[in-house]
C-alpha cells in the first residue's frame, strides 16, 4: 500500500548490489523508488521487499529486515505468479510461473474472469476474489469503467487516521453509495498510530504510556469515519500497522496493547476489527498473540507477502489453524500499472477471502 508518508519504501526494489551495501548499513544510498506515488524511505525498504532473498538480508539491522518469504533473483526480481486464474465460485489461484518484480510496471496482469465479469464472489459482508488498493480512491469514472472489465471485484479505502498519507477527495458518503451500488465491495482501512520503534517518521506513534488510550480513541475514530462514509455497522475495519522489529518486546508489547484498545473500541461500537500488516513483522506479531490465546485481537488478518501467489491457502505463512472461515487477505504484489475500460491506475494486487464493509 504505497500511501503512507511513513512506509513509502514499501514498493521499493533493491538490487543485489544494493542488498549486499545494506548489510554494511548502506540502505540509504541503495533504496530506489519504484513506479508508484512515493519514493523511498531508507530503513524501511526491506520491509516493503518480503521478496528478497535470506541470505542477502540477513545482516541487516533488525528494524528494517523482516524475514524473507520468497527467493530473489540478482536483479531484485521474485518468483511469482504470472496469471492468476479465477474459479467459477470466484477465488483466485495461480496459474504458472515467471519472473518479475514485486512492484515492476511491467508484470503480467490477473486473468479476468470469463465473459468479462469481476472476480469475486460475496456472502453477507465476505468477500472471495481479487481486490485492489491505491493511495488515492480513484473517481467514480474509474471505478465504473473498471467494473466489469478489470479482474477485481473490491478495492480498499483508507477512510481515516492521522498517518493516512494521501487525500481522498474522492472519499465521500456519495462515492461510497455509488460503488457499492455498482456492485464493488469496499475495505476500509484505518491508518493508526505506528510502532514506536519504526523507522521512519509518522504524525502520530504509540508509547508504552498512550498504547491504551491511543487505540481507544482511534478505534472511536475509526468507526465515526466508516459511519461518516455510510459503512454501516457490521463494517470490518483494518487497522494498519507498518513494519517493525518485532524483537523488540516493548515496542511489540505497546503495538498489542494498541491493538487490543483500538478493537475493543470497534467491537463495542458493534463494527469488527481487521488488521493489515507485513507478514515477517506486524502481521507476524497479532499471529503470534493469537497462537498464545490472547484477548481482543482482530477478527481478520490482511498480510503483505509480496510472493505473487494470489491465494490465501497455501501462502499463509502462520498456523493453518489462525484465522480460517473467511478471515484473510494477502496483499501479493504492489504497484502494478493495469488499464482496463481505457483507464489506467497503479495498484497493489490482494487475493480475499475476508470480511468487507457493510453499505446500503
Amino acid at each position: 500500500m504505497p500511501n503512507t508518508p511513513f512506509n513509502k519504501g514499501r514498493s521499493t526494489v533493491l538490487s543485489a548490489a544494493c542488498l549486499t551495501a545494506a548489510a554494511a548499513l548502506a540502505l540509504s544510498a541503495c533504496a530506489k523508488p519504484a513506479d508508484g506515488p512515493h519514493g523511498a524511505v531508507a530503513g524501511e525498504a526491506v520491509g516493503a521487499v518480503q521478496a528478497a532473498s535470506p541470505s542477502a538480508t540477513d545482516s541487516l539491522s533488525a528494524s528494517a529486515s523482516p524475514s524473507a518469504s520468497a527467493s530473489a533473483s540478482a536483479s531484485g526480481s521474485v518468483s511469482a505468479s504470472a496469471s492468476p486464474l479465477v474459479s467459477a465460485s470466484g477465488s483466485a489461484t495461480p496459474s504458472g510461473s515467471a519472473a518479475a518484480s514485486a512492484s515492476a510496471p511491467g508484470a503480467s496482469k490477473p486473468a479476468a474472469a470469463a465473459g468479462g465479469a469481476p472476480a469475486g464472489t460475496s456472502s453477507g459482508s465476505v468477500f472471495t476474489g481479487l481486490a485492489f488498493d491505491t493511495c488515492t480512491a480513484p473517481p467514480l469514472a474509474t471505478m465504473n469503467a473498471w467494473r466489469g472489465t478489470s479482474p477485481y471485484g473490491a478495492i480498499a479505502v483508507y477512510v481515516g487516521g492521522k498517518n493516512r498519507g494521501c487525500a481522498q477527495p474522492q472519499l465521500t458518503a456519495s462515492w461510497v453509495g455509488a460503488v457499492a451500488g455498482s456492485g464493488w465491495k469496499l475495505v476500509p482501512l484505518y491508518v493508526g498510530a505506528q510502532p514506536p520503534c519504526q523507522t521512519g517518521s509518522s504524525p502520530e506513534k504509540i508509547t508504552a504510556d498512550t498504547a491504551v488510550s491511543l487505540g481507544a480513541a482511534d478505534g472511536a475514530d475509526a468507526v465515526a469515519k466508516a459511519s461518516a462514509l455510510g459503512m454501516r455497522a457490521g463494517s470490518t475495519l483494518y487497522l494498519d500497522v507498518e513494519a517493525y522489529n518485532t524483537a523488540d518486546t516493548a515496542c511489540a508489547d505497546a503495538v498489542l496493547a494498541y491493538t487490543q484498545s483500538f478493537d475493543r473500541a470497534v467491537k463495542a461500537r458493534s463494527y469488527r476489527p481487521g488488521f493489515y500488516g507485513f507478514a515477517s513483522s506486524s502481521a507476524a506479531g497479532i499471529a503470534r498473540a493469537a497462537e498464545a490465546g490472547a484477548a481482543d485481537l482482530p477478527e481478520a488478518l490482511w498480510y503483505a507477502k509480496y510472493d505473487g501467489a494470489a491465494d490465501t491457502t497455501g501462502s499463509f505463512p502462520y498456523s493453518g489453524g489462525l484465522f480460517g472461515g473467511h478471515r484473510r487477505a494477502h496483499q501479493y504484489q504492489v504497484n502494478q500499472k493495469e488499464t482496463y475500460g481505457g483507464v489506467t491506475l497503479t495498484v497493489d494486487r490482494n487475493a480475499r477471502d475476508a470480511p468487507v464493509a457493510v453499505t446500503g
